[in-house]
């Protein structure tokens, strides 16, 4: 662990000198010129709009949503949702224009509310929630009522983040500092399968920061260094970021990040318990044209999380009544490191019809190194002392557990644009393949039973054609193969299927456009789903069951070689509303409504057998094993809009949702709660100073299993400001959670087979109370 720490220590230190050294460049290169925002396309051929004899760099396009200090001075209202994506078709729109449920997070947006973890980000957007432990600062994002094993997507600069471990947590979740974040797109729903295998829940796909969000027009070197600090309890932050044009063609940045709190306390004024950590994170990345309209970037990011999970003892546990209400959980002081590589080669020219080209190759590794600290049980079979093993479960304290995934992949896709008669057309293939190596090592506890090593090989291709008339007509058809391929040991396992998807929209008249679609979408079963088997050790207890394999536990998991993929299957209405100049000059109102019913056949979910007596103790199942229930509903309403009069703005978010297990008519534990977010400012001084303010209220998820607690209902009240005081200066001040609220945001398993409660996630669930914050942000830069 020391090694590991030390080594990515020499990383961050190594992208702190990179961005130094973008600060203090020099030389007599020609300046390059500035970058031009590239309106959204229309699907049609590219004609061409420059003259011969320009820096290569000029054809590059800036993002449409500048930074926010660029920004502040302008006259025209900034719409989020005019963005340009190509997270829905993997084709450049504006999500306004997308016929998909798409939502964009500017870098605009994250510097303003300056978030602690990434789902302070997506209060406002809907069909969005987070499974978060306080004590783990590893994210869990859920959309549409789906999560774990790889339901949602997740990338971050096109390397997919596919982390999972089994244990009182969700099963799959990923490392990324929000400080290093320059954008975020959503697409929720089996819509984004384009993106590959197990997209049924959507995708969200990460940008981090480049020199565009830091370099202005005009600048050939910058560097943004940023503070801040927050209260309950000791939040700080300090990053800097640079880059320089060394040559028109050649660009050169970095950063790092330094991230720390201690335990925070609930809207009850309770000190959540190993809620402190601290994140030291950095990146780097070279970018090189080497050719007119060729672009190949270099990227690296690194991350390394210092923490500890699991929850102390609240009392005395002499008794079984004690133990239900004050046992905790071990605890373990984590080392998690997470890199990510990538390469990423585009080509695109205004004259080339024939190739718009896309080639990203990656590698991510998370290495999760846990050693033992704390124990729950002070007496009994349990008792780490001399001479005694402990607990079978989790060991003794020093005991090492360690868990690693490998993932690579590649991603390949190409548009060609042609007319037919009044048909503008873009067809798009690509392929794309990635590789899981999950390895985990636990030197006395139950860890490689509960999240076995194995290797899994997911690929897959797409094909897809997107078609406009005139001005009222568009449709997108597009047809998907996945293949997976399993080994674990003695088992394997694989399969491959046909998705298709047909999207059809028309605009009547200019800012109403209405949708109708239908997708499918195909998840592959995960290793642990697949392969897990034998005991679930006793922890110090009794063992009530034998095992098949001849051991003995609490109960027994059984493999499921013959585990059937997921298939979900869409259907969606939806709306676009686009309109400007409505009540004044420059004011804009946008919005994207949607209905949707997505039936998910083959639902995998964890089934325990009928239970049988266990004398003196009572009834329990002998067995749990990952199945194929009959079929999963889950249905809703999304809405997302947002009016911009220039010097005010306000808008309205939510959605509701409900989902069940059709076989047995109960509800999914993981469905979203809903929510309403209302979101409203002003920009004062010349709009040098943005005051708003945002009311998230949720509703609670009252239909969940009956071994569950329903998350809580409640309301999240939180302030922002941003003045900048001058062109280079930002000051930044937020109070989240204004009314000081307790909240508990997603159903906690009510117990466990031994008939205690998950305490440490019950505990660890819950949010921070109130918690003001202030932050300042100095840009450097030069020609």
């Amino acid at each position: 662990m020391a090694d590991g720490a030390r080594y990515s220590r020499a990383l961050i230190l190594g992208a702190s000198v990179v961005a130094i050294a973008a600060m203090m460049a020099e030389g007599s290169l020609a300046q390059t010129a500035s970058p031009q925002a590239e309106n959204a396309p229309s699907e049609q051929p590219k004609r061409a709009k420059r003259k011969l004899g320009k820096p290569q760099v000029a054809e590059q396009a800036a993002p449409e949503i500048l930074n926010a200090r660029a920004q502040a001075g302008g006259t025209a209202s900034v719409q989020v949702l005019d963005t340009i994506t190509v997270a829905a078709t993997k084709t450049r729109e504006r999500a306004i224009d997308a016929l998909a449920p798409v939502s964009s997070i500017t870098l605009d947006q994250i510097q303003g509310i300056q978030p602690n973890r990434l789902s302070g980000i997506f209060y406002a957007v809907p069909g969005v929630s987070f499974q978060e432990r306080g004590d783990d600062p590893a994210t869990v994002i859920n959309i549409r009522g789906l999560q774990d094993f790889g339901r949602v997507a997740v990338v971050v600069d096109g390397a997919r983040q596919n982390y999972q471990r089994t244990g009182h947590n969700a099963n799959g979740s990923f490392f990324l500092d929000p400080e290093l974040i320059g954008g975020v797109d959503v697409v929720r729903g089996p819509t984004a399968n384009i993106y590959g295998s197990g997209a049924i829940g959507g995708l969200v796909s990460f940008r981090t920061k480049d020199i565009n969000d830091v370099l202005r027009p005009g600048e050939r070197w910058g560097a943004d260094l940023s503070g801040s600090y927050g209260s309950n309890n000791n939040r700080g932050l300090g990053s800097v970021f640079g880059g320089v044009r060394a040559t028109p063609d050649v660009d050169i940045f970095g950063g790092a990040v330094y991230r720390t709190q201690g335990n925070y306390k609930d809207g009850n004024g309770t000190e959540i318990g190993n809620t402190g950590n601290q994140v030291e994170a950095g990146l780097m990345k070279l970018t090189v044209r080497p050719a007119l309209g060729h672009e190949v970037k270099f990227g690296a990011v690194f991350q390394d999380y210092q923490y500890d999970i699991g929850q102390f003892n609240r009392g005395p546990v002499v008794t079984a009544a004690q133990r239900a209400l004050y046992q905790g959980s071990s605890v373990y002081a984590s080392d998690a490191k997470n890199y990510t590589g990538t390469i990423t080669w585009n080509y695109s020219l205004p004259s080339d019809n024939l190739f718009d080209w896309h080639m990203s190759i990656y590698g991510n590794r998370v290495d999760n190194d846990q050693t033992k600290t704390y124990h729950y049980s002070t007496s009994g079979a349990a008792y780490c002392g001399t001479g005694n093993f402990g607990n079978n479960i989790s060991g003794c304290v020093g005991d090492k557990r360690g868990y690693v995934l490998d993932t690579y992949g590649i991603d390949v896709n190409n548009t060609t644009r042609f007319n037919v008669g009044d048909w503008r057309n873009a067809v798009t293939w690509g392929i794309d393949a990635f590789q899981d190596d999950v390895i985990t090592t636990d030197s006395r506890g139950n860890s490689n039973i509960t999240t076995p090593s194995g290797i899994r090989t997911v690929s897959g291709g797409f094909l897809q054609l997107k078609q406009n008339y005139s001005t009222w007509f568009e449709a997108v058809s597009a047809i998907r193969y996945d293949r997976y391929d399993l080994d674990s040991g003695r088992t394997s396992a694989g399969g491959d299927r046909f998705s298709p998807k047909i999207t059809l929209g028309v605009t009547p008249v200019p800012g109403f456009q209405p949708y109708v679609s239908y997708a499918e979408g195909y998840r592959a079963p995960s290793i642990t789903e697949t392969v897990i088997s034998g005991a679930h050790a006793t922890g110090g207890g009794p063992a009530f069951f034998p095992c098949p394999d001849g051991t003995v536990g609490l109960f027994c998991f059984l493999p499921s070689p013959n585990l059937r993929p997921e298939v979900g299957k869409n259907k969606e209405v939806g709306l676009n509303l686009k309109y400007d100049n409505i009540f004044s000059a420059n004011d804009s109102f946008r919005g994207k409504i949607n209905l949707f019913r997505n039936d998910v056949s083959d639902y995998i979910d964890l089934v325990a057998s009928a239970p049988v007596p266990v004398p003196p103790f009572g009834s329990f199942s002998q067995y749990y094993q990952y199945q194929n229930i009959a079929n999963a509903r889950i249905e809703g309403f999304e809405a997302e809009t947002m009016y911009d009069a220039g010097s005010w703005f306000i808008g309205v978010a939510g959605h509701y949702i409900k989902g069940k297990n059709v076989q047995t008519n109960i509800g999914l534990a993981t469905i979203t709660p809903t929510k309403v977010v209302t979101t409203g400012g002003v920009r004062l001084l010349d709009r040098t100073l943005i005051l708003s303010a945002q009311w998230a209220s949720y509703g609670p998820n009252n239909d969940v299993p009956a071994n569950y607690i329903r998350s809580t209902g409640y309301d999240l009240v939180n302030l922002y400001l941003t003045y900048n005081a001058t062109r280079d200066i930002v000051f930044s001040a937020s109070i989240d959670n204004l009314l000081n609220q307790y909240y508990r945001p997603y159903a906690v398993p009510g117990s466990s087979t031994d008939g205690t409660s998950q305490n440490d996630v019950l505990w660890s669930s819950p949010g921070p109370g109130r918690v003001y914050k202030a932050g300042m942000k100095i840009h450097f830069g030069g020609a």
